[in-house]
């Protein structure tokens, strides 16, 4: 008897019965399995036995076999019979029973409909239950692409896409694979240090979502599923991974909450893809901006239903954050086991028209602008339009609100899918971000993957272009994934359309500071202090590791204001996992107060490329502190970026700037910068200086009385020199002498100047001024060119007839009929230095007449 025939036997009474029928398939001898197999009638099922001496009965256009019964032998085979029936009801109430009973803690399980249908024929042919072990993720691939990253503690976590083994693989890319790629430890690209683990079985197989970490958790939000083959998507469910446990938790049926510019409430969170996103963990939230959905992002969408594309800002803030933005959180209140969603729609300019949907572009977090600082989005587009970044879009986090920033220089082309890190300078005085390659969808079906290299360097917002002609550079690529540390930038798979057969192992660094692709990532920061010697200053007790999150306060956390001082600034500091777990730059470690400054950037220093272009040097201070295109609403245009102490290893400082903001919404209790450490004790309170304060603004005032008395002494010499050259030409006209010319001053008793060279003052002198105010020449009143000339007439007071073509200004000493001569500002007694003191507007008249 087949297995397949097994399944379709039932019990039936184990009475003596005159006969018991068997049922069978014409067709059984045959080897062929039936495409499908339907449930039979209840009708149909008895308890049998075969015979093959059973007569044949042919009933309803199917073939039956019958037989006698034959008497039980003994009546223990009836006991048996009746005992196992006993057996079976009871393992079939219990169950049911224990859900009922009213002792029980839990809830009774509801019982289900059940629909019949076809059985697959692997189901059918499993005979044993299913324990093998969920095999560990491949690392040797042929391309990947389209995945999400997160960086922990000197350990990149690597998180589905798409993937192939061979250059013929066209279908079955989605994957859910988890793997790490160890950033505590040397390794050359061509042999990266990747682990694969085990593939969860939770989680969706999901490309192009994103990979939000805190510092003990990853968070998958977000990407479309499968559509070669087509797989419908599930309802969206954030899934996060524990990093200590190492596993996934699901957190089903989100909700938004309102609050500044969010007021969608209690609505689902719906899953998109495509859009760009970005963690940051020192404010216990991440952000997904743009993006699209369709019938592969979102369960029920019908795929005859065209996508749409989004410009909202989707904010999550961690469990254990406050997050003053949202409603639900007001007074202090921190965000729950699930987190808290607020979904923003009405921040600043994203109301307007001239903020458009895209996709597929790049948000970048930069720290030290506003409160909490600020987001930029690069890039992106829809199928039609694109987004140009002559014009970036800012987002202060502190305000909930998007402004437009523009930039100067040449800026890259329009592109989609690139990919982007920021790094910090040492002191903070410019923050610089790399974006890499990215493709054109324009021409439709002839897209261009780019391998440029470009710099966006803040607070100056220019563009600058990395020359790489003498480099091996990787090829063009979209869909790869960037990230930093130890300030380098590690890129990971990416499309590369048909310029590659296989594309192994896929792993790329980028050195920051030399702006060179080299072959292998330097670990500069050991995962703990066993592998490399701590500085001296410092007292951390607790080693992290490197492929898991420490939450030990780093070791000799100095605060950032340039009056403090530490041993964790000096040039010889090195990093560890317990001492600077954040990987940030030595003057910029997080403390119990402060966030310190961007992650990622420890061993970072400023290119001579950026040097060239905002001044300063490799450490920084950088001498263009504000956007070259004067910004004009947003942080930007009202401060300038937080600044930090560099102490060189001579003990000199190698910039002296202001101090840096605190993060009043830094509260969870596992955040590293907030632990407690003895090292925060000997750091000093940011009060100002009152006494450096008045003494600055006294040396102030100052200045300027001095600056002011030098200007009337010179005012008074000038003043002087004139009135007895007036006095002396005054005593000769009256001898009846001839007068010399005199450049520029009018003789009591004549009506026009005369220039140096004894000639008339007339209209055909010109000087230059601006377009827009009257004509040029001749009066023609012509705005085409930049500049246009001016004409002076014979006035005495110095303004213009109209014959010069342009508006006449009237001097405030003017009368109505006619001008002041110069023997009226030049009679009268000799000048004093306290008249000129007192007036120097008038003194400043005869000097300009001169």
């Amino acid at each position: 008897m087949s297995g397949l025939d097994a399944r379709d036997q039932s019990f039936s009474s184990c009475a003596d019965a005159p006969l018991r029928v068997t049922t069978e398939r014409t067709e059984a001898s045959t080897s062929k399995r039936p495409q499908s197999v339907q449930f039979r009638s209840q009708e149909e099922f008895y308890l049998v036995e075969s015979d093959d001496n059973a007569d044949v009965d042919e009933r309803d256009g199917k073939s039956y076999r019958t037989e006698k019964a034959r008497s039980w032998s003994t009546a223990g085979s009836v006991l048996m019979y009746r005992l196992g029936a006993s057996a079976f009801i009871l393992a079939v109430a219990v169950p049911l029973l224990r859900g009922l009973l009213p002792f029980q803690h839990g809830s009774a399980v509801p019982i289900q409909p059940v629909s019949g249908g076809p059985i697959p024929p692997e189901i059918a042919r499993r005979t044993d239950p299913d324990l093998s072990k969920r095999s560990d993720s491949p690392t040797d691939i042929c391309f990947r692409w389209a995945q999400q990253s997160a960086v922990v503690n000197g350990t990149l976590y690597l998180y589905g896409g798409e993937a192939t083994t061979s250059p013929s693989q066209t279908s079955n890319t989605w994957n859910n694979d988890l793997l790490t790629l160890d950033l505590t430890q040397t390794w050359q690209i061509a042999s990266p240090s990747l682990t694969g683990l085990a593939q969860p079985s939770g989680p969706p197989a999901v490309a192009l979502g994103y990979l939000w970490n805190s510092y003990d958790s990853l968070y998958l939000y977000g990407g479309e599923f499968s559509d070669s083959p087509r797989e419908s998507p599930t309802a969206f469910s954030l899934w996060e991974y524990q990093l200590d446990g190492q596993q996934w938790v699901e957190h089903s049926d989100p909700k938004t909450s309102s609050g500044e510019s969010a007021p969608s409430n209690e609505e689902a969170v719906q899953r998109a893809a495509e859009g760009a996103g970005v963690s940051v963990p020192s404010l216990g939230r991440g952000f997904y901006f743009g993006g699209h959905q369709d019938g592969y992002t979102t369960a029920g969408w019908s795929q005859s239903v065209a996508r749409i594309y989004l410009q909202s800002l989707l904010e999550f803030t961690y469990p254990g954050y406050a997050n003053d933005q949202v409603t639900a959180l007001d007074n202090d209140q921190t965000a729950g086991t699930d987190g808290n969603y607020r979904n923003i729609t009405e921040g600043g300019l994203q109301s307007s028209a001239g903020f458009t949907e895209r996709a597929d572009g790049v948000l970048l977090y930069v720290p030290g602008f506003g409160d909490q600082g600020i987001l930029l989005a690069l890039a992106g587009g829809t199928n039609d339009t694109f987004t140009q970044m002559n014009n970036i879009d800012v987002y202060d986090i502190a305000k909930s609100s998007w402004y437009k920033q523009s930039t100067s220089g040449s800026y890259p082309k329009i592109r989609v899918n690139p990919c982007a890190v920021v790094a910090a300078a040492p002191d903070g005085s410019s923050y610089n971000i790399y974006m890499f390659g990215g493709q054109a969808l324009q021409p439709a079906g002839n897209q261009q993957q780019y391998q440029d290299l470009w710099i966006l360097t803040l607070p100056s917002f220019t563009w600058i272009e990395v020359d790489m002609s003498k480099q091996s550079v990787p090829y063009g690529r979209s869909g790869h994934t960037c990230n930093i540390w130890d300030g380098q930038m590690v890129m990971v798979g990416g499309y590369v359309g048909d310029q590659l057969t296989c594309d192994t192992p896929g792993v790329y660094v980028f050195d920051l500071s030399s702006c060179e692709w080299v072959q292998e990532f330097t670990a500069l920061s050991p995962g703990s202090d066993d592998d490399a010697s701590s500085s001296s200053g410092s007292d951390a007790d607790t080693s992290g590791s490197g492929s898991s999150t420490s939450t030990s306060t780093p070791g000799n956390a100095a605060s950032s204001s340039s009056s403090s001082s530490s041993d964790s600034k000096d040039a010889d500091f090195n990093s560890t996992g317990s001492n600077n777990p954040l990987n940030q730059q030595p003057a910029q470690l997080a403390n119990a107060s402060n966030a310190g400054g961007l992650e990622g950037s420890y061993g970072y220093t400023v290119p001579q490329i950026i040097i060239d272009v905002i001044g300063g040097d490799k450490s920084g201070g950088a001498t263009v502190t504000t956007p070259v295109v004067t910004a004009t609403s947003g942080p930007l245009a009202t401060g300038k970026p937080v600044t930090y102490t560099v102490t060189n290893s001579d003990g000199s400082t190698a910039t002296e700037t202001a101090s840096s903001n605190t993060n009043p919404n830094n509260s969870n209790p596992n955040n590293p910068n907030t632990s407690s450490s003895s090292s925060s004790s000997s750091h000093q309170p940011n009060h100002p200086n009152i006494a450096a304060i008045t003494v600055g603004t006294l040396c102030g005032l100052l200045a300027l009385l001095a600056a002011y008395l030098a200007f009337c002494a010179y005012l008074y010499r000038k003043q002087l020199r004139l009135y007895k050259h007036h006095v002396l030409l005054s005593q000769r006209q009256a001898r009846g002498e001839k007068l010399p010319a005199m450049a520029g001053l009018a003789i009591a008793g004549t009506d026009s100047a005369v220039d140096g060279f004894g000639r008339k003052n007339s209209s055909d002198r010109r000087g230059w001024r601006p377009s827009g105010v009257g004509g040029g020449a001749g009066g023609s009143g012509s705005e085409s060119a930049s500049y246009a000339q001016t004409g002076s007439s014979s006035d005495p007071s110095g303004s213009r007839g109209d014959g010069g073509g342009g508006v006449r200004r009237r001097s405030s000493e003017e009368g109505g009929g006619g001008g002041d001569s110069t023997e009226d500002l030049l009679g009268g007694s000799e000048p004093t230095f306290v008249g000129v003191l007192l007036n120097p507007r008038r003194s400043l008249k005869v000097v300009n007449r001169d």
